[in-house]
C-alpha cells in the first residue's frame, strides 16, 4: 500500500470508526472526516448507493444470459429443431465473440460517458434483446439475438468491477465484491424458482413455457433500466449525494490506500499497451481464465445435468436453486475472512480445492443420485467462491483508473474465452456421465491454481524489491499518478 502519513485513534477492518477520523491527501496535508458523520458511517452510505443497484443490474444481466439453459428444459431445441449435431452450443457459444472483443472498449466509453448513463443504456439494449429472443422462429433468428446479447452485455461485469474497485479501500473491497458476484449464483436460484412458475403459462396465447421466461423476464430487465439510469452510481468524484467535505475526504481515504486515480484525464490508447508490459496483468488473465470454464459449464448445463437424474421439468429447475444458494453462502463467508485478514491468495485456493473435489465426484460417481446432486454443491460452491476473490484481489492491485479500467476489462474479457470452452466441452453424445467435460473443467481449474501461485509469487517479489530499495526517488506526484501501482511506493496486497 502507499506509505502516507495517517492518524488513528482505533482501526478495525473496516478501517477507523469514530468521529474526526484523520486521514492524509496526495500531498501530505491532513483531511478530516466530516463532524456530523463517522467514516463508518460514510462506509455504509457508499454501501447503499452503490452495491445493490450494481448487484440487481448485475443479476439480471446474469438471468438474461443464462436463462436459455431454463428454457431448454422447457422444449427450445425441440421447437427450433436444434436437436441435430452442436446447434444449441453454438447458439451459446456466439455469444461470447462480441462478450469478449468489446470488455475493453465498453470500460472506456464508461468512463467518457460516466457509469450510470452508459450501464442504463447497455441493460435497457440486452433487455429489448432478450425480449427478442423469445419471439424467434428459426434458428438464425435465435444466434441473431444470441449475438446481440454479447453486444450489450459485453460492460456490465467488467464495468461493475472497475467502478467497485474505484469506491472502497483494498481490505474493505472483498465483501462487496463477493456481495456483487454472489448476484449470479442469486440468479441462478432465481432463474430456477421464476422458470418452473413461468413454465406453468405453457399455451398461454400459443406461446409455448420457453418463450414466456424469455419475454417476461426481459421485460423486467427493460423496465428496471428506465430507474436505474437516475439510481446507478457514478464515480467518487462525480456523485451529487455526497457533501463537497465528504467527497474530500472519500478521495483522500482511497489515495492513501491506492494513489491518485487520475480521474480528470481520459484513457488513451497508449494507457492501454503500458497496462499490458507488466507480465503480472497477463497472469490475472489466466487467473480467471480456468475459472470460467467450471463456471459456464455449470450454469449452462446444470439443469441439463439434473434432468439426466431423472426429474421432471418443474423439478429440475427447483433441484437447481439449492446449490446457487449454498454457493451464496460459502462465498460471503470465505470473503469476511478475506478482508478480515487482509489477505487474498489462501482464500482462492481454498474454493478452487473444493470445486476440484465436485468434479472428483462426478468423473467417478455415476449410479448415486444423491451423492452426485452434492457434488454439484461443491461445484458451484468453489467456483462461485473463488471467482470473486481473484477479480478482487486482481482488480484492486490496479492503481489509477487508466491501469484498473484496462486491467479489469482484460480479466474478465479474457477470461470469458473460457466460455466457448465450457460450451463445447459438455455435449450431448456424452450425457449423462459428461466424464469429458469434467476432466476438461478440472484442467482449467487447476490452471487457474497455478496462475494465482504465479501471481501472488511475482506480488511478494515486487513488495520485497520495493522495501529494498531506496523509498525517495524523486517522483512528482503527478508521475506517480500515471506509474499507478507501478510506482515505488505502492505495495501489493498478497
Amino acid at each position: 500500500m502507499f506509505h502516507r502519513k495517517e492518524k488513528f485513534v482505533s482501526e478495525d477492518v473496516e478501517g477507523p470508526q469514530y468521529d474526526g477520523a484523520i486521514v492524509a491527501d496526495d500531498t501530505g496535508s491532513e483531511v478530516v472526516c466530516p463532524p456530523h458523520t463517522t467514516e463508518k458511517k460514510l462506509v455504509y452510505r457508499i454501501d447503499a448507493h452503490v452495491i445493490p443497484f450494481l448487484c440487481i443490474m448485475y443479476l439480471l444481466a446474469f438471468l438474461d444470459r443464462v436463462n436459455i439453459a431454463n428454457a431448454n428444459v422447457f422444449g427450445l431445441s425441440k421447437e427450433l429443431n436444434l436437436t441435430e449435431g452442436n446447434k444449441y452450443n453454438t447458439a451459446l457459444v456466439i455469444f461470447f465473440v462480441p462478450y469478449i472483443l468489446l470488455e475493453i472498449p465498453s470500460n472506456i466509453l464508461l468512463k467518457k460517458f460516466k457509469p450510470r448513463i452508459w450501464l442504463s443504456i447497455c441493460m435497457f439494449g440486452f433487455g429489448l434483446v432478450t425480449i427478442l429472443q423469445g419471439l424467434v422462429h428459426s434458428y438464425s433468428g435465435l444466434l441473431a439475438t444470441r449475438f446481440f446479447l454479447g453486444v450489450f452485455e459485453t460492460g456490465m461485469f467488467p464495468g461493475a468491477f472497475y467502478l467497485i474497485g474505484m469506491w472502497y479501500r483494498r481490505h474493505e473491497a472483498q465483501r462487496r465484491y463477493s456481495f456483487f458476484f454472489s448476484s449470479t449464483t442469486l440468479a441462478g436460484a432465481f432463474g430456477g424458482l421464476l422458470a418452473s412458475a413461468i413454465g406453468k403459462m405453457d399455451g398461454l396465447n400459443g406461446y409455448q413455457g420457453w418463450r414466456w421466461i424469455f419475454i417476461l423476464e426481459g421485460t423486467l430487465t427493460c423496465v428496471v433500466s428506465f430507474f436505474f439510469f437516475f439510481l446507478l452510481p457514478n464515480f467518487p468524484e462525480e456523485v451529487k449525494w455526497l457533501t463537497e467535505e465528504e467527497r474530500t475526504f472519500v478521495k483522500a481515504r482511497l489515495q492513501q490506500d491506492q494513489g491518485k486515480s487520475a480521474a480528470e484525464r481520459p484513457i488513451k490508447i497508449g494507457d492501454v499497451g503500458r497496462v499490458f508490459k507488466d507480465f503480472k496483468v497477463i497472469v490475472g488473465g489466466f487467473m480467471y481464465f480456468g475459472l470460467i470454464v467450471p463456471a459456464y459449464g455449470y450454469a449452462y448445463f446444470s439443469p441439463g445435468i439434473l434432468q439426466s437424474y431423472g426429474y421432471s421439468p418443474i423439478q429440475t429447475q427447483l433441484h437447481s436453486v439449492p446449490p446457487w444458494a449454498a454457493a451464496f453462502v460459502f462465498s460471503m463467508v470465505v470473503a469476511w475472512f478475506s478482508d478480515r485478514f487482509k489477505h487474498r491468495f489462501a482464500f482462492a485456493i481454498m474454493p478452487i480445492c473444493v470445486c476440484i473435489a465436485g468434479f472428483a465426484i462426478l468423473i467417478n460417481v455415476h449410479n448415486h443420485r444423491s451423492v452426485q446432486y452434492a457434488a454439484l454443491f461443491l461445484v458451484a460452491m468453489g467456483a462461485y467462491t473463488a471467482m470473486p476473490v481473484i477479480v478482487c484481489w486482481f482488480n484492486m492491485n490496479l492503481g489509477g483508473h487508466h491501469r484498473r479500467a484496462v486491467g479489469s476489462a482484460w480479466q474478465v474479457g479474457f477470461g470469458n474465452i473460457g466460455g466457448i470452452i465450457a460450451v463445447f466441452a459438455f455435449l450431448k453424445k456424452d450425457a449423462p456421465k459428461y466424464i469429458t467435460g469434467y476432466s476438461i473443467c478440472v484442467a482449467f481449474v487447476c490452471v487457474s491454481a497455478v496462475s494465482c501461485a504465479v501471481y501472488g509469487a511475482m506480488c511478494l517479489w515486487q513488495n520485497r524489491k520495493r522495501d529494498r530499495s531506496v523509498r525517495d526517488v524523486g517522483l512528482t506526484e503527478y508521475e506517480k499518478m500515471e506509474l499507478g501501482d507501478m510506482s515505488p511506493e505502492y505495495r501489493y496486497l498478497l
